[in-house]
């Protein structure tokens, strides 16, 4: 089982819960990025894979690269789609989970506010991340690696 993070729109909050988690559990925890991000240095189990500046380079290595069973965190709806047709656990930096019961809602949900900011419908995007995001995020993280750790001893 690895972690694989979308790197390049996870907050920093969620990052250091990620760390703490992969350096707790030994979990290996792959972030994915089009830019260099600072890992921490107390932990071999945290890498960062580097890809090329294309729109979803990030998400086409996750996709490529995660296995059934893996975690995978995401904000990116139709990346969560795809991964959890493959068996993936995704969550998103904010603690939400995506499975198969609803996956299918949540992708017509955004493409339906797609549309509304694309016709000037509404504006702006996302709250500001804040400690009841981070602390549903920890909780939503604990959860899912327990469940692919149990998953992964059967």
């Amino acid at each position: 089982m690895k972690i694989w993070v979308d790197g390049d729109a996870a907050p920093r909050e969620a990052k250091e819960v990620i760390f703490r988690t992969a350096k707790r559990l030994q979990i290996e925890t792959i972030l994915v990025a089009n830019q260099r991000l600072a890992v921490p240095i107390n932990t071999s189990m945290v890498s960062c894979v580097i890809v090329k500046p294309h729109a979803n380079a990030a998400d086409q290595h996750i996709l490529q690269a995660a296995a059934a069973g893996d975690i995978a965190i995401t904000a990116d709806i139709p990346l969560a789609a795809q991964l959890v047709e493959r068996g993936v656990y995704v969550i998103d930096p904010r603690g939400e989970e995506y499975h198969a019961d609803n996956i299918a809602s949540k992708l017509s949900m955004r493409d339906f506010m797609d549309g509304l900011r694309g016709s000037g419908e509404i504006s702006g995007g996302s709250a500001p991340y804040s400690p009841r995001d981070k602390k549903a995020f920890a909780q939503a993280l604990d959860r899912l690696s327990t469940a692919a750790n149990r998953q992964k001893k059967l």
